[in-house]
């Protein structure tokens, strides 16, 4: 019997019981939809952070103060100026670029009748680049307005829109920073919620001696921003860091350490595993069901065996050699897979094409790929015992069964 009339023999069975082919697919269906869809999840995720971190800046790192454990005997040191200029030294970090000590604040932002709520952001001029920053319109703060102490701010899409209207010009207009008058020069370009693990769009950037000045006192830092000189020389620069701020701190060992210093290719790497074993886990849950489908194709297949016990036996009996019923059951199996893990596939891309905000969830074609592949392979395992027990049966047992 040649391998298309196997084929037709498998396809007009499942057909006779169309009813009980769909379901036993239902579990493939099931099983295959969950895996892509998670897998792109997964996938989806990692993009988003990604792009999230990149929106940090490639060579940029920051260091933030931390409380030590108890063990280490101090409440540590605050960061200040004086590590900033430190840092900024080229004899002792030759490979830091620029050095941009940072004072935060949440502050509320009036024009007029209007307010918004922001996040005023005070630093020197290298903080554009080192944490990434996109001019929109007008201009950056200078070295002398940061020297003058120059009450002049930048102001994020979202603070901009809701002072002066969407898509207005805010260039040249007043705004009260928590009471202070401060001129708008300059607006941020669009950055979309998220970037940079913050939202920049709702951010106000102004000179750090004009808020330590009138806001804020000249006190610590939130924060230092250092851009290394390359990517390359990115892990030089933390080492070159971590040496000045021991030495500066009175720090032994790194558990002692009141600062922590991240990068963006330590958030990277960090995420990246995170998200991998988190998506393996959730591809291995939903990859359960697909062996509970298995399972009821192996069910479904030897009823069927049992149903057509006379049938094996008319065509044993007219000369149908084992293997071809072996392969038309085996066939039948594995249809049922195909079929469901095609149908898997499908139901899992319509379940990313809804919108989730953040992230949209991407599939990749290899694992398609492998979706379409491990159907064929549950077909193969979980229908050769029934195929083989059909295979068997002698005619005259066959025959005889009612």
């Amino acid at each position: 019997m040649s391998v298309v009339e196997v084929v037709r023999f498998a396809v007009r069975g499942l057909i006779a019981n169309r009813l009980r082919s769909l379901l036993t697919m239902l579990g493939i269906i099931i099983g295959i939809a969950a895996v892509i869809l998670l897998t792109a999840l997964g996938n989806g995720a990692s993009q988003y952070i990604q792009g999230q971190i990149a929106g940090l800046g490639a060579n940029s790192i920051t260091i933030i103060p931390r409380q030590p454990p108890a063990s280490a005997g101090t409440d540590g040191r605050p960061l200040t100026a004086a590590d900033a200029r430190a840092l900024a030294d080229p004899q002792g970090a030759p490979d830091v670029a620029s050095v941009s000590p940072v004072v935060t604040l949440p502050a509320p932002v009036d024009a007029g009748r209007a307010s918004s709520d922001a996040t005023v952001v005070a630093s020197t001029p290298t903080y554009f680049a080192g944490a990434n920053v996109q001019l929109g319109t007008g201009r950056a703060y200078t070295d002398a307005d940061v020297a003058a102490g120059r009450k002049v701010v930048l102001l994020g899409r979202t603070v901009a829109d809701d002072l002066f209207g969407v898509g207005s010009d805010p260039l040249d207009r007043d705004v009260l920073v928590r009471g202070v008058p401060f001129r708008v020069i300059g607006t941020l370009a669009p950055a979309g919620e998220g970037q940079g693990l913050s939202n920049p769009d709702e951010n106000v950037l102004a000179p750090l001696t004009a808020v330590q000045g009138s806001l804020t006192g000249f006190g610590d830092l939130d924060r230092i921003v250092v851009q290394a000189r390359s990517t390359e020389a990115q892990a030089a620069a933390e080492s070159e860091i971590n040496s000045i701020l021991d030495r500066r701190h009175g720090v032994d060992t790194p558990e002692e350490r009141d600062y922590q210093v991240i990068s963006a290719r330590q958030l990277a790497d960090v995420l990246d595993q995170t998200l991998s074993a988190f998506t393996l886990l959730l591809a291995a849950i939903a990859a359960i069901s697909l062996v509970v489908g298995g399972i009821g194709i192996t069910n479904i297949m030897l009823v069927s065996v049992t149903e057509r016990t006379r049938e094996i036996g008319i065509r044993k009996a007219l000369g149908a050699p084992p293997s071809a019923i072996l392969g038309q059951f085996l066939v039948e199996s594995i249809i049922l897979s195909l079929v469901g893990g095609v149908l898997g596939v499908a139901l899992g891309y319509a379940g990313t094409l809804v919108p989730l905000g953040e992230f949209q969830p991407v599939v990749l074609p290899p694992a398609v790929v492998a979706a379409v592949g491990v159907s064929a392979a549950i077909g193969i395992f979980f229908g050769a015992y029934p195929a083989r027990r059909a295979a068997r049966l002698r005619p005259i047992d066959a025959l005889r069964r009612e």
